[in-house]
């Protein structure tokens, strides 16, 4: 078996959830298929496999950092004394930026950042891969309260504001926090296959299911709460009966408006159409039925609020980028599959 390197890049107000949420997923795969696969084997030595990866973690001088979170933690080593070669995936973690990154670390990136295998950030991780020039001309992704500095400072960088992660080529960034725990699962599943990818996911805890272009909110949490009550009863009837006669002269009559009046009055609240805010629900049920049950396409179109499974195939691929088909293939329930 390939030994991977992993080198994880730590500093002073790192996001402690940023560090460890990947390094979870990849000591995951350490312990499903054997060995330690932490730092040069000094803690306990590997098993009688080698370890798919070998985890690391560098800080500037060596020196412990201190997280955000107060948390201390201790690197393995220097990052001066570090080269990521072809076979390391190096994952850049986020702290709360505020403009002054430490020059040492960004020079550091911009030196050596582009010999890795794969170059990997997690949420405002992107900002110093940005300033490091090392997503000039790239598709990006950070967590999305960052999105807008980062398309602002940084022209060169394509930033998409709504996946939980981007890949472009060898270069992969994340959106916040757990969304790095999403990428991490999918570099495994690269590296090592499915089965041990949803291993893993299962012990974590967590859903083998989102795929990168899923937006980093759910359609009720991308769009404001209406402040008046019948809008904000209307918006809490769409979410639970996706499948009703959802026009806007159907909302309207429920709020007890006229379409137009309705139509304007929830736009402005919402931030949203009516038409659009339907569709994210329907595609965002939709997609959860795909994951979790064994029912058919036809069938799920139906109590989705689509007529026929060739109206959910057109909604889910503007707004997903797949076939419901192929969503399911990869990441749900396949009533096929026993």
């Amino acid at each position: 078996m390939q030994l991977r390197e992993v080198l994880v890049v730590i500093y002073d107000g790192v996001q402690s959830l940023d560090v460890s949420g990947p390094v979870e997923v990849f000591a995951g795969a350490v312990k499903l298929l054997g060995g330690s696969g932490y730092g040069d084997g000094a803690r306990g030595g590997y098993a009688q496999e080698p370890p798919p990866y070998r985890i690391r973690t560098a800080s500037l001088g060596g020196a412990p950092v201190r997280s955000n979170s107060v948390l201390t933690l201790l690197p393995d080593g220097d990052l001066a004394e570090e080269v990521p070669g072809p076979d390391t995936t190096l994952v850049v973690p986020g702290g709360q930026p505020r403009g002054d990154f430490d020059p040492r670390l960004t020079e550091w990136l911009r030196a050596y950042g582009g010999r890795a295998g794969r170059l990997v950030s997690v949420c405002t991780g992107g900002l110093l891969l940005a300033e490091a020039g090392l997503l000039d001309g790239r598709r990006a992704t950070t967590h999305w309260a960052w999105c807008e500095r980062m398309a602002r400072q940084y022209p060169a960088v394509r930033v998409e504001p709504e996946p939980i992660y981007v890949r472009d080529g060898r270069v992969a960034t994340s959106a916040g926090v757990t969304a790095g725990i999403d990428l991490a699962l999918a570099l495994v599943e690269e590296d090592l296959g499915r089965d041990a990818a949803l291993t893993i996911a299962r012990h974590l805890v967590v859903y083998l299911r989102r795929p990168g272009n899923q937006a980093q909110f759910s359609a009720q949490l991308s769009a404001q709460t209406a402040q008046r009550e019948p809008l904000r009863d209307v918006q809490q009837w769409i979410a639970e009966h996706p499948g009703e006669d959802l026009s806007v002269e159907a909302l309207a009559e429920r709020a007890r408006l006229s379409p137009r009046h309705f139509a304007r009055a929830f736009q402005s609240e919402t931030g949203v159409t009516p038409g659009r805010y339907v569709e994210r629900v329907r595609v965002e049920h939709a997609r959860r039925l795909l994951e979790d049950s064994g029912e058919g396409i036809a069938e799920i179109s139906r109590a989705c609020g689509y007529g026929t499974p060739e109206a959910l195939r057109r909604a889910f691929v503007k707004t997903v980028g797949q076939p419901p088909t192929e969503y399911r293939r990869r990441f749900g329930h396949d009533p096929a599959r026993p």
